[in-house]
This record gives structure tokens, sequence and C-alpha cells, in this order.
């Protein structure tokens, strides 16, 4: 059976990203390519859109799109990459770049990439299979005090410790390698289930967090975005939980309110102007669109524009 994917603030993120038809654009977060056929529904014949993605489904969809459209091209790897993607291709500055995070439905919803806590699979987790550790090997190695870390600051998990050691005690009497060991030994372990919500679900955020560095991506691609942009250039950010949009919150923030000098300082206004603006209030899914795919409810659109 095929898997879908419904593309989160569809029209509402492409209208901010795309002022220039004829630009650069990129897509960061390409997934099944919902945003990025949408860009190029928008760009002139001179127009380019460069896709990227860890996930080895996305480079096929990918490919696909790039013998099908001339304007589009592919780099495998993390957003946090981008600098040097786009020195790779010459590419100084490009006139807007959209990042959607997380993890897609397709691969929440394939059983053998270890993402879901609904379903048995092996204990994986990784974006780009290619590299770094599964959620098995961390949970293999890491201590007690490493994985409770993990649980309460990725995860929020209040009862962190708890569910670290209830882990530690499993892998003990035999090796986690599937999703459904992990989601019953949290499961037996959280003392307080919430309504409408697994006992599982923050700690098998936070470990897929863990495994694929998301958090780290983020900062250290936000701390590289303005110089990716042309003047004028939009940064269009969807997030999906509380942990990414406090970071592009914060940062957009510093971003827009420049360099914090000493009073008194000898500058001009113009050495002292921010490099960006926000663009309005975030934008959230309407509920016609939350209730046709209730994975929109969470998500969170911030915008920001390259000024100086």
């Amino acid at each position: 059976m095929a898997l879908t994917h419904d593309t989160v603030l569809l029209h509402e993120a492409v209208d901010a990203l795309v002022g220039n038809p004829a630009g650069v654009y990129v897509d960061g977060t390409f997934g099944r390519g919902g945003h990025a056929r949408e860009v190029l529904a928008r760009l002139a014949p001179e127009g380019r859109l460069i896709g990227c993605d860890k996930d080895h489904e996305a480079e096929r969809v990918a490919m696909e799109l790039a013998t099908q459209d001339a304007r589009f091209s592919f780099v495998r790897g993390s957003f946090a990459q981008l600098p040097e993607a786009l020195a790779e291709r010459g590419c100084s500055a490009v006139d807007g770049i959209l990042l959607d995070l997380g993890v897609s439905s397709p691969q929440l919803d394939a059983a053998e990439r270890g993402f879901s806590f609904q379903q048995d699979g092996p204990l994986d987790m990784r974006m780009n299979r290619d590299v770094g550790e599964s959620a098995a090997d961390w949970l293999a190695r890491a201590s007690e005090a490493e994985i409770a870390a993990v649980l309460r600051d990725y995860g929020e998990e209040r009862f962190a410790r708890r569910i670290a050691a209830a882990i530690v005690r499993a892998r003990d009497a035999a090796p986690l390698t599937r999703t459904a060991q992990l989601a019953a030994i949290v499961s037996e372990a959280h003392p307080r289930w919430e309504k409408h919500r697994h006992p599982a679900t923050r700690s098998f955020q936070a470990i897929r967090i863990q495994v694929n560095r998301e958090l780290d991506d983020l900062l250290d691609f936000l701390a590289a975005a303005q110089n990716l942009l042309a003047l004028d250039g939009r940064l269009v950010v969807i997030s999906f939980h509380s942990l990414e949009d406090r970071i592009v919150k914060r940062s957009f923030r510093d971003m827009a309110r420049g360099p914090q000098l000493p009073r008194n300082l000898p500058v001009t206004a113009e050495q002292h102007a921010p490099p960006m603006r926000l663009l309005g209030k975030a934008v959230r899914a309407s509920e016609a669109e939350v209730q046709r795919n209730p994975r929109a409810r969470s998500a969170i659109m911030r915008c920001a524009e390259r000024v100086a």
C-alpha cells in the first residue's frame, strides 16, 4: 500500500516564501515534494528550486521530479549543510528557504522505519539510515542518566528518570530491538497516562530527536540562515513541537533585533540595522485543515525577510 502525505500549511507556506517568481529557492525538507511542487507551480521558466532531505525515499521522489522539471535539483543531506551545498552549486544567495520540520507521515506510517509506537518495527528512527546510530544502538550504550536527560530535555517528559530506569532494567534482561518492546516498557513505567495521548509519545519524540540531531541541525542552520538569503529573501519555518518553535521564535527575534551593542557606542543607524524583519504573526493550520489532517494541529509557521 502506498503511503501518502498531506502537506501541512501548503498554500500559506508557499505564499509567504515566493516573492520573486524568477528567483532561486530552497526546500530544505523535501519529504514527498508537496511544498516543492507548489513552489514550482509559482515559478517562472527561469526560476529554480533546490530540494534537500536526509531520507532515501525522499531522494527517490526528488529524482523523479528532477526528470520532469529542469528547474528542480536535489541534494541529499541535512539542511544544516546548505551553506556548503549552495556554495558547491555556485549559488551565493537565494530568494527563499523553506523548512517543514519533524518527521513526515510516510516515515511515521512505515513500520520498518521504527518511528512509531503504534505498530511494531525495528527500533531504528534514523531519517538517514546510512549514517549514525539507530535508536536501538543508542539505547544499548547510553547511561541511565543520559537517557533520562534526553527524555526530559527533548521530550519534556516529567517522568524521565523513572522511564530511563525501566529502559535500563529491560535492556539488562534482553536487547531492545523493536518499537513494540520500547513502547511497552515506557507505557508500563509511566504512572500518569494523559487523555488522548499515548504514554510513549514524549519518549519516542525525544529519542528520535537525539538520534537525528534534529535540534542541533536546526540551531546550526539558523545561525547561518540570514547569510544564505539575498536582499528581500524569505525564511519560512514550520515546526511541530514547542522545543523547535521556541528555537525558531528566539532566533527570528534575535535576527530581527540586530546586534545588541553597548549604549553610546559610536555607530551609525546603518551599521546597527537588523538584517531581518518578521513577517506577521505565527500562522497555524485552519480548522478545516486540521479536520482533514489531524497532524496539522500542532503546526506553527513563522516567517522572516532579509532587509539588510
